[in-house]
């Protein structure tokens, strides 16, 4: 299943094209261990490995394209976030494919609460 999710972050696109590739601003709004580089064929892992995928492209300030792994086969669903520039902040594109639909209720709540909420909460300070 697809999941696509809008929302507004009160920073601008580059702000948070940085806090979203930036391995030490990663750590400050998960609240946890990260392995991250922003270089495109490189692995990274979010909340000590509860996310783990591999970067495939970056485009500064606009967009960040990766692959998630999930279940035993590391089985492939593309995430793309696309940053727009909105009034004051960013509007924030989070778009996911193939999620499988015994995990979909769970991650997007997750993806939502976590990875979403976290990021909006680092900037709302």
């Amino acid at each position: 299943m697809d999941f696509k999710k809008y929302t507004y972050i009160p920073a601008p696109p580059e702000e948070v094209y940085l806090a979203l590739t930036k391995e030490t601003s990663i750590k400050l709004w998960t609240g946890a261990e990260v392995a991250f580089e922003e270089v495109p064929g490189t692995e990274f892992s979010f909340w000590d490995g509860d996310i783990t995928g591999k970067n495939i492209e970056f485009v500064y300030g606009k967009q960040i394209v990766q692959q998630w792994y999930f279940g035993e086969e590391n089985e492939a669903s593309i995430v793309t976030i696309k940053l727009h520039e909105d009034k004051k902040g960013t509007s924030l594109e989070f778009k996911q494919t193939n999620i499988p639909d015994e995990d979909y209720a769970d991650f997007t709540e997750g993806i939502q609460e976590y990875f979403l909420g976290g990021l909006i909460d680092f900037f709302d300070e």
